[in-house]
């Protein structure tokens, strides 16, 4: 019964697993890798990202762009540093989630886009995921937060 409580007392102790950090800030790396540059590019092509937003029907569709842009460059950079990263998950989260069903809504695609469709609403599920772990589990000491 000690070596069970000792476990997973080394566990969770951040020193107890040597790369647990590196691996930590990795995958913010990679998961930051998403949105960054997405952002950038709506930045960038501001007035295509309007058009878009508008193209699914979605109201104030200029607005949805800056908030889109604002997210993904905030609390992506955010990510990506592992500043307030707990919070930074979460948004992107719900973001990503929000994203999905608007934008990847394979139960109503065309029956030649179903197929990419479904990847990419399953992709951001998985994304969702992730993030969620992010927020749960933090961002690692190699990070402005070091938790």
């Amino acid at each position: 019964m000690s070596n069970s409580i000792t476990a997973t007392a080394n566990r969770n102790d951040a020193g107890a697993m040597p790369g647990i950090d590196i691996l930590a800030l990795v995958g913010r790396i990679l998961v930051a890798y998403m949105f960054i540059p997405a952002g950038f590019g709506k930045l960038m092509g501001f007035a295509g990202t309007v058009g878009y937003i508008a193209s699914v029907g979605l109201p104030l569709p200029a607005v949805g762009a800056v908030i889109a842009i604002i997210v993904e460059l905030g609390a992506g950079i955010a990510l990506l540093l592992g500043y307030k990263t707990r919070i930074a998950a979460i948004v992107l989260a719900v973001f990503t989630l929000a994203a999905s069903f608007f934008f990847h809504a394979y139960w109503a695609a065309p029956e030649a886009m179903k197929m990419v469709a479904t990847l990419l609403f399953t992709k951001n599920i998985a994304i969702v995921g992730g993030l969620l772990a992010l927020a749960a589990f933090g961002p690692g000491r190699l990070s402005i937060d070091k938790k």
